[in-house]
């Protein structure tokens, strides 16, 4: 297939049967604008469409996998050719901000979590908050042994991200946590929790994660979709779905709360926190 040209991702294929995406915006910690994630939804649609690609791998340029969401960016979703049928974007009040987040964030995320092929995040470095989302989705998480995961949007008076799955990541307890302190998760204690697959020093993150995505490429691929399938259906069964939608309502609560008290989506004092963080993750 014809690989498009893209301006905050990069495409390639680094191993036989294996696609890779590349978050291309390291001056920026990788933080997520709505052009990104457009262009992550795209070049992991061409992937998953491409008869010659079995596992699909998402790396990240720079020190830092994703400071979260551009908190700067002011894009409206009319400039994009929008995918899933949520419907008027720019209707008033909380209805069309939440029609915005069902597309980018929470639907984007659905669709990742059920592409029909192995997906591997490769992480490194700092992951914060909406950084999970480009983590959570994905079947194997191979991570340096920097990578700090955290999650602490409840200081901008809201329960988590919009892809709430905390309590199957980390478990109910260690989610309490995360999201009662903000504080940062190591990679070796995500992989001891479950979170994470595999920890490799830094250097050898790119061919850690490029060694896995090959002895993965080496089965059928009937038999790779048939086995996501199947480990996705229990966790479905055990209500994950269900725990999601529920989760995205009371974010959402959180929202409307905040406009009737600050005027705006989000505790500004807790705003000004995580900007703080975000910045920090940036290069100098």
């Amino acid at each position: 297939m014809t690989e498009k040209t893209y301006e905050r991702i990069r495409v390639d294929h680094p191993a036989e049967a294996v696609a890779r995406v590349t978050l291309a915006r390291p001056e920026a910690a990788n933080a997520q604008d709505r052009a990104m994630l457009y262009e992550i939804n795209d070049a992991l649609d061409q992937a998953s469409r491409d008869p010659e690609v079995k596992v699909i791998v998402l790396a990240a340029d720079g020190v830092h996998y994703s400071s979260g969401h551009d908190l700067r960016d002011r894009a409206k979703l009319s400039e994009f050719d929008t995918v899933l049928p949520f419907g008027d974007f720019d209707a008033p009040g909380q209805e069309g901000y939440m029609s915005q987040e069902q597309e980018i964030y929470l639907g984007f995320c659905w669709r990742w979590r059920n592409l029909p092929k192995p997906t591997i995040a490769s992480v490194q470095g700092k992951v914060i908050a909406g950084g999970l989302m480009l983590v959570w989705p994905f079947d194997i998480v191979i991570a340096a042994d920097d990578a700090q995961f955290s999650d602490p949007v409840v200081a901008f008076g809201a329960n988590g991200i919009e892809y709430f799955v905390h309590p199957y990541e980390v478990g109910a307890r260690k989610a309490k946590q995360m999201l009662f302190t903000g504080e940062s998760i190591s990679a070796a204690e995500a992989q001891r929790l479950g979170m994470v697959n595999e920890v490799v020093a830094r250097a050898e993150l790119e061919s850690a994660t490029l060694a896995m995505a090959s002895k993965i490429a080496a089965q059928p691929l009937m038999g790779l979709k048939l086995a996501k399938q199947s480990v996705n259906m229990a966790m479905d069964n055990m209500g994950l779905w269900n725990t999601i939608q529920a989760a995205f309502g009371i974010h959402h609560l959180s929202h409307s709360h905040n406009v009737q008290r600050f005027a705006m989506m989000v505790d500004p004092e807790g705003a000004d926190r995580i900007r703080a963080q975000a910045r920090a993750a940036r290069p100098s």
